[in-house]
This record gives C-alpha cells, sequence and structure tokens, in this order.
C-alpha cells in the first residue's frame, strides 16, 4: 500500500501548510488540475469531495481570485486596481451568497484581465463546489491585494 506524502514531500513546503503544519507531520494528497476543462467540471469535482470533508478530512483549494503577473504594480504594494476589487467582488457574491454561481464570473466583464490563466482560480472552484454540495456559502477568511494585480481574498466554509 502507498503511503501518502507530508506536506514537505508534495512540495508544499513554501506554502501555507507549512506554516500551518510545520512539522509535515499530516497526510497530504494534492490534486492535479486540468485547465482544458470547463468551469462547472471543477464545480463537480469539488462537490464529489464533499464526501471526504464530511469524514473529518481538511480540503484546502489554494490560489488567487485576481491573478495577473503580467499586470504587477511595484508602486501599488497593498493596493489593487479598480478592475481587481471589481472583479474580486463578483467571485466574493458568488461565494458568499451561492458558491453554485461562481462559473458564472466567466462572463463578469474584468475577467479577462483578472484570470488571464485560469491555473490560480481553478482551486476556487473546488471549495464552491465543496459548498453547494453542502448548501452552504463561503465565509471571507482573510482578504486583501497586492501589486495591483494580485487578489489575497481567502475563503472557507464553516469555521
Amino acid at each position: 500500500m502507498r503511503r501518502l506524502g507530508t506536506a514537505c514531500e508534495v512540495g508544499l513546503r513554501a506554502t501555507v501548510l507549512t506554516h500551518m503544519f510545520p512539522d509535515a507531520d499530516i497526510p497530504v494528497v494534492q490534486l492535479s488540475i486540468n485547465a482544458m476543462k470547463p468551469f462547472d467540471y471543477h464545480l463537480e469535482l469539488g462537490a464529489q469531495l464533499a464526501p471526504l470533508r464530511e469524514q473529518g478530512v481538511m480540503i484546502v483549494g489554494s490560489g488567487n481570485v485576481v491573478h495577473n503577473l503580467g499586470g504587477m504594480d511595484a508602486a501599488q504594494p497593498d493596493g489593487g486596481f479598480d478592475w481587481a476589487h471589481r472583479f474580486d467582488a463578483a467571485a466574493g457574491t458568488a461565494m458568499t451568497g451561492s458558491p453554485a454561481a461562481l462559473p458564472t464570473v466567466q462572463g463578469a466583464r474584468d475577467f479577462d484581465v483578472a484570470v488571464p490563466t485560469p491555473d490560480h482560480f481553478i482551486p476556487q472552484l473546488y471549495l464552491a463546489g465543496l459548498g453547494a454540495a453542502a448548501n452552504t456559502a463561503a465565509d471571507v477568511l482573510v482578504d486583501g491585494y497586492t501589486f495591483g494585480s494580485l487578489s489575497m481574498t481567502a475563503y472557507t466554509l464553516g469555521l
């Protein structure tokens, strides 16, 4: 039987898990994302993880709501562009209201600039799927902006 890796063994050393569990003594399973799949696919995958959560498994999705590295502005170390605020608010409305609606933000006017590549946004769809499966809206855990084009907003379910 194959042993699960720890946070260090699966390449998460410099991530949030290192700060939460510095001894790296918890089992971790890392999911790969398929950015070629539509957002509804990822939402459904998140919903399918719900039974694990019900068994006490902590599920973490790391990424950024707004993640445009090409638009970074060093003059705004703690600020966000207007478009970043608008898109972050649109995603937040879905997450804190009806997480199942999160895929609809693809139609938001600022989507293309806020999410030039989906790799940092897709993990939020897993959390939205979990929320939808539990019929539970998310709560904002942390928010803020950095370098104009990065949103640091993080959500939680049921803390």
